[in-house]
């Protein structure tokens, strides 16, 4: 059952999806600088004011949360799609081609996640793509494991092996037997790393090794705002109210997946 929390929860992260949608197109230009401008209070016209160099805030809040987004979703996309197919592959097949797959993954659970988002973050220099496969790369074990130890107990059992004796083939058995056993789990997963993405990106952003400059992102703006707090608290606030409302909502959203 819904509860009104998680209603809320889901009004305000569509809100943000469509303040990230929209929001670039209303205000395009988030590099732009007017030092004449400098901290320039909220208005009509400036919702959040300008910031030190005279940049538009809501521009590049709407720029950093599109930004976040897009990055979160195909960082998780593609760590769901590598790490569930090398788990219902290891657990099919079996044999050398498990022994492979299982001692690959054991070698990224060595590694602690954030290191491995640290030494691409290095490497990256600021470079999206780079970053990217740092954050992918970080949680498919997560999908792998979980996808192949729960494939392999459908995969043993009496259901799939009456479908092998009908010759019913391996896509029927993905669909009717794996699939509904995986979905409510990755889902709640998904829905858990894309918090978690969000989070490390900004976490990076706001020690500096993330995303450069110019480029807005949530972390950064903050990093960015903290000497003038006193006299310009909303260019901090408004990136914090932004994660804090993300997170929350994606927890609530995650917590119904789950049944709890």
């Amino acid at each position: 059952m819904i509860t009104p929390v998680q209603r809320a929860a889901a009004a305000l992260l569509v809100l943000l999806a469509l303040f990230a949608t929209v929001g670039p197109l209303a205000w395009p230009d988030h590099a732009a600088q007017d030092l004449s401008r400098f901290l320039e209070p909220p208005s009509l016209a400036e919702p959040l004011g300008r910031d030190h160099l005279g940049r538009s805030v809501v521009a590049r809040l709407a720029h950093a949360t599109q930004l976040s987004l897009l990055m979160a979703v195909l960082c998780v996309a593609t760590a769901l799609l590598v790490g569930s197919l090398g788990g219902i592959i290891a657990a099919w097949r079996g044999g050398w081609v498990d022994t492979v797959l299982h001692g690959l993954s054991e070698a990224f659970i060595a590694l602690p996640a954030l290191l491995v988002v640290l030494i691409f973050s290095a490497v990256a220099n600021g470079d999206l793509w780079t970053l990217y496969v740092g954050l992918a790369l970080a949680q498919w074990v997560e999908y792998f494991r979980m996808v192949r130890s729960r494939s392999g107990l459908v995969l043993a059992g009496p259901a799939v092996e009456a479908a092998g004796m009908l010759r019913l083939g391996p896509s029927h058995v993905i669909r009717r037997h794996l699939w509904p056993e995986l979905r409510p789990l990755l889902t709640t997963m998904a829905t858990f790393g894309v918090g978690s993405s969000i989070l490390a990106l900004s976490t990076l952003g706001f020690v500096g090794i993330g995303v450069r400059p110019p480029t807005p992102e949530l972390g950064l703006m903050v990093t960015e705002a903290f000497p003038y707090y006193h006299e310009a608290p909303w260019m901090s606030l408004a990136p914090v109210l932004v994660l804090t409302i993300l997170l929350i909502g994606l927890l609530s959203l995650r917590n119904k997946e789950a049944g709890l």
